[in-house]
């Protein structure tokens, strides 16, 4: 079996841009890499959906894979997201990601069209045999409409033994334990919601692939890290401690929230690119308020 060992915070990295919107901002990109790493976070997820993926070029998405991988130079995985609603578009994707240096991929559903449970498989396998990388499935139903049953992953595993992993934001702490009964060590699951992340760990997870990591990655990273170390009652303290940031980083669409904190942190642009707009100013206060209720913790301690 294909190997990637991932477990801990893997962060789901926003991609910055320069203020009016049209560019990628390297160089924060860069910046936020280092921060990351700095911060104890396990891996990277670039050209995710808090990555914008949706409004990037097919050229700035192949940028983006490349200044990550590069750096991070090795120093953790980087997970490049490559899935669409095109089975043809995500194998050439994943391949081209494959090809600059990425250590996987992950394959979202296809949205909108509304595959059946068969299609998804089909379209899964059809990409686990087009490339040779290690592939982490996404199931995101609430954006995608198209919801992987844990049966049709347990189908997708015996056929492809390349699929190594699970990002699993249905939300539903039951389907973890689903997938951890029918498939054991043969799959890693991951959190796809920072708010479960200590609820699903204890069904079977073995981490989260976090938005709140890219504004605190160090803070984020200790609930898995607790966890997996036996400290349960510090993973559960750590993670309540962020749990209204974790909120507030979904009150707006994402990731208009963790980039306006980003930006008051001094680290890029708030820029976010249409559809999407930047947050809103109660928010950005909320958020401002939440942060220094989570430093006035950390100076108590």
């Amino acid at each position: 079996m294909t190997q990637l060992p991932l477990s801990g915070t893997i962060t789901a990295i926003v991609t910055p841009f320069t203020p009016d919107g049209e560019t990628v901002d390297v160089d924060a990109l860069d910046a936020l890499v280092e921060a990351q790493i700095a911060g104890g976070v396990s891996a990277l997820v670039p050209c995710g959906t808090t990555g914008e993926s949706p409004t990037l070029t097919e050229a700035e998405a192949g940028v983006v894979v490349q200044r990550v991988v590069a750096a991070a130079r090795g120093r953790v995985p980087v997970i490049a997201g490559t899935g669409s609603f095109s089975t043809k578009k995500t194998i050439a994707a994943s391949r081209a990601a494959l090809a600059a240096g990425a250590s996987g991929v992950m394959v979202v559903m296809p949205y909108y069209s509304k595959p059946s449970q068969d299609g998804l498989r089909e379209h899964t396998l059809a990409v686990a045999k087009a490339i040779s990388g290690p592939i982490v499935l996404y199931n995101v139903p609430g954006r995608t409409a198209s919801d992987l049953s844990a049966e049709t992953t347990e189908r997708i595993c015996a056929a492809a033994p390349n699929v190594v992993a699970i990002k699993d934001a249905s939300g539903n702490v039951l389907r973890c334990q689903e997938l951890a009964r029918r498939l054991g060590d043969r799959l890693t699951i991951l959190c796809g919601d920072d708010a479960l992340t200590v609820a699903m760990m204890a069904l079977g997870a073995q981490g989260v692939i976090s938005v709140t990591s890219n504004v605190l990655p160090r803070e984020v990273s200790a609930v898995p890290r607790k966890f997996l170390a036996g400290d349960l009652a510090g993973a559960r303290a750590a993670h309540l401690a962020l749990l209204e940031l974790h909120g507030l980083m979904f009150v707006e669409p994402s990731p208009a929230p963790a980039k306006a904190a980003l930006a008051a942190m001094g680290r890029m642009s708030d820029a976010v690119r249409l559809p999407l707009l930047p947050a809103g100013e109660a928010t950005r206060q909320q958020i401002a308020e939440a942060m220094k209720r989570i430093e006035a913790r950390r100076e108590a301690l």
